[in-house]
């Protein structure tokens, strides 16, 4: 055996040992990974593959047969004229929340941020409504915008002026519920806004002086707003969520009574009121198909716009 020969033999064995090494750290990755994909295959996939199943057919809760109706259900939700009303409401409903949601929440939280010994106050003072119970919260505006004994329309008379049926009039409503949900994101987009503008280092401010920028107008549109882009990006994504998910509200106020139809209060419904099983999970389909277009959307269009 020559020399050559002689050194490839080590060189072939440490070879094998190292791939089986990685191949049995590979398995100990999976071994590792195992719970949470089963864990992700059990909440997420195997919900949505059972979702798409039912959404194919005219299944009602509790019925011992049922038949296979194609896209019959996605055709008929887009015939469905209280379908139609609810997508509407929802539109005008998100369309009011996103930017007053988003931006009223930088605005405080500059305004928090600024202050020095009351700042604690009032980042708890904005932050309760996240950690209220929001039946219990939907249950105090009802009071509060009660046309006869509601503090808002006491003040509205005070003034002079004829009290509102904020809750009773069609025209009214969803703006009203609105205005509810953008005091229920504020203080949760003000906490994400306050960690932004903390991160942000002074030197930049500093600079931004030296080079002009004397007005803070000028200061927050160079220094603060490209600085605050993935926050915002961030926010805008996640107050679209939730303002697609409006459901408390609509349930104690107003349960869904004309003029108030919202996406998920008409699949819940459908679902649970109706039985229509088969049709509730056709509109769940279009319900997260529209909240990933308008996410992924969102997404693309301001990841462009955000300084990293």
């Amino acid at each position: 055996m020559t020399a050559i020969e002689a050194g490839e033999i080590p060189s072939a064995m440490s070879t094998a040992k190292r791939r089986s090494a990685g191949s049995r750290m590979a398995w100990r990755g999976l071994a590792f990974a195992a719970p949470a994909v089963l864990l992700l295959f059990a909440t997420y996939i195997i919900p949505i593959v059972v979702l798409t199943g039912f959404s194919v057919t005219d299944y009602k809760l509790g019925a011992l047969a049922f038949h296979f109706v194609g896209i019959g259900n996605f055709v008929k939700a887009f015939h469905d004229a209280v379908f139609l009303r609810a997508l509407t409401n929802t539109a005008l409903y998100v369309a009011i929340v996103i930017p007053f949601g988003v931006f009223l929440a930088l605005g405080v939280a500059m305004l928090v941020h600024a202050r020095k010994r009351s700042r604690a106050f009032w980042e708890a003072a904005y932050f309760l409504p996240v950690t209220a119970t929001l039946v219990a919260m939907a249950t105090v505006w009802q009071f509060l915008l009660h046309p006869s004994i509601g503090p808002v329309n006491a003040a509205i008379k005070w003034f002079g002026f004829e009290p509102v049926s904020f809750l009773s009039n069609p025209t009214l409503l969803i703006p009203s519920m609105a205005a509810i949900g953008v005091w229920q994101v504020l203080g949760f987009n003000m906490v994400l806004f306050l960690a932004g503008l903390t991160a942000i280092p002074k030197d930049l401010y500093e600079a931004a002086q030296l080079d002009g920028a004397k007005n803070p107008i000028d200061r927050f549109l160079t220094v603060t707003w490209p600085m605050l882009g993935p926050t915002t990006l961030f926010v805008a994504v996640t107050t679209s969520i939730s303002a697609f998910k409006v459901f408390e509200t609509v349930a104690v106020l107003t349960k869904g009574r004309a003029g108030s139809e919202v996406l998920l209060f008409e699949l819940y419904l459908e679902g649970f009121e109706y039985s229509n099983t088969g049709y509730a999970a056709a509109l769940t389909l279009i319900f997260l198909a529209i909240i990933l277009v308008l996410s992924i959307g969102q997404t693309f269009y301001l990841d462009r716009k955000v300084h990293y």
